[in-house]
């Protein structure tokens, strides 16, 4: 495959395009993947593989919200990681309050898979979208 960026690029092109199953299938059996502290989904934090991701996180972002965009500005890469900076734009359903939000994604790939992602973000938007 490509470089570890060409691989993340993807995965946000594929979550753009509301391929779940391509982004589901880029991560490794035993990925860990971590919300940011305090953040409305870390409660299952760490979510580890696939499925737990899928339900724990994807599913309820799809429930929680009208519409989330999720838009990569720019990439870092590096051997095995890649962080990404960029920007969270949605509604929420029940508060129909929008985020638009700055963040920090932290990959981390093994043998061209995601074995570890990390969430970085403004919790206290988050909060207040949320209502709390």
């Amino acid at each position: 495959m490509g470089s570890t960026g060409d691989i993340v690029r993807q995965l946000y092109d594929d979550f753009g395009k509301g391929d779940v199953a391509a982004v589901l299938g880029a991560m490794d059996p035993k990925i860990q993947w971590i919300e940011a502290d305090n953040f409305l989904y870390a409660d299952g934090n760490p979510y580890v593989g696939p499925q737990a991701v899928a339900e724990g996180v994807f599913q309820r972002i799809a429930s929680d919200f009208e519409s989330l965009a999720i838009v990569p500005q720019n990439f870092v890469e590096g051997a095995d990681t890649v962080v990404v900076e960029g920007r969270y734009k949605g509604t929420m359903r029940k508060t129909g309050t929008s985020v638009d939000a700055q963040f920090a994604h932290v990959w981390q790939l093994q043998d061209d898979k995601v074995i570890r992602f990390q969430q970085y973000t403004d919790t206290k938007q988050w909060a207040k979208v949320a209502g709390s």
